[in-house]
Order: C-alpha cells, then sequence, then structure tokens
C-alpha cells in the first residue's frame, strides 16, 4: 500500500490535486464575492425586497416576529428561507461558474493540426513521403493518390 501511495504521488496527481483544491478555494471566494457583492442585490432589487432569512415556521406552534426572536428563546424552526436562500445561491453560483468556463474555454487556443507530410503504401503499407512516387521499402510504382 505504501508502494502505492508512493506512485501516486510521484506521478504528480497528488499536486494536481492540490493545486486544483486550493485554486477551487480562491475561484470560490471569488464566486461567492460575486454572487453577494454583485448579483444579489441586483436580484433584492428585482423581487422587492424579500428577506429570504426571516421566512421560517415556528414547530413549536408560537408566533416569532423573526427568526432570530425564535432562536433566541430557543423555539424549534423550520428555515425554509435559508434554504432558498442557499438554494439560489447555488444555481448562481452554478451559472456563474458555467459562464466563466464557457469564457475561458472560448480564449483556450485551439490546436490546429499538424500539415500531412505522409501517405501509406496501397502495396505494403509502409509510410512514405507524400510526394514519392516509388515506394522506398517495396519499390512499387505508386499512382496519383
Amino acid at each position: 500500500m505504501l508502494k502505492e501511495f508512493k506512485e501516486f504521488a510521484i506521478k504528480g496527481n497528488m499536486i494536481d490535486l492540490a493545486v486544483g483544491v486550493i485554486i477551487g478555494g480562491a475561484f470560490n471566494g471569488l464566486v461567492t464575492s460575486l454572487v453577494d457583492n454583485v448579483i444579489m442585490p441586483v436580484l433584492t432589487l428585482l423581487t422587492g425586497k424579500i428577506d429570504f432569512s426571516n421566512m421560517f415556521i415556528a414547530l413549536d406552534g408560537e408566533h416569532y416576529a423573526t427568526l432570530a426572536e425564535a432562536q433566541k428563546v430557543g423555539g424549534a424552526t423550520l428555515n425554509y428561507g435559508t434554504f432558498i436562500s442557499g438554494l439560489l445561491n447555488f444555481l448562481i453560483m452554478a451559472f456563474v461558474v458555467f459562464l466563466i468556463v464557457k469564457a475561458m474555454n472560448k480564449m483556450r487556443r485551439k490546436e490546429e493540426p499538424a500539415p500531412v507530410t505522409t501517405k501509406v503504401c496501397p502495396h505494403c503499407m509502409s509510410e512514405i513521403h507524400i510526394d514519392a512516387d516509388r515506394c522506398p521499402h517495396c519499390t512499387s510504382q505508386l499512382g496519383e493518390n
């Protein structure tokens, strides 16, 4: 098992994974800031300043004005507003990440295929230069291909 771990670490998989986790953490902070500071304020204006954090159901039958008040007295609550807020954050973050990945893929340089410089002899199946009219391996006369 130690030998397998050593091979795993030497191949660079562990380093690649560590770099991915570090970059992912930094990227998460960037996307969270974008969602919290740019997208959510605009969304709040569009939804009429709905405060999802105070949407809850008191399970003990009492009525509380705010979630903080219910939590202060130790009342059991079902915090569906917090869930909705988390769900919206997730959907917005997923969409932002999608847009960023799409933009990065467009920016990524596409590799152009190398020009064809060889062909295969139809008689001996050896690879030969594209301009050859006779195969150097089997000496067959080649026609126009």
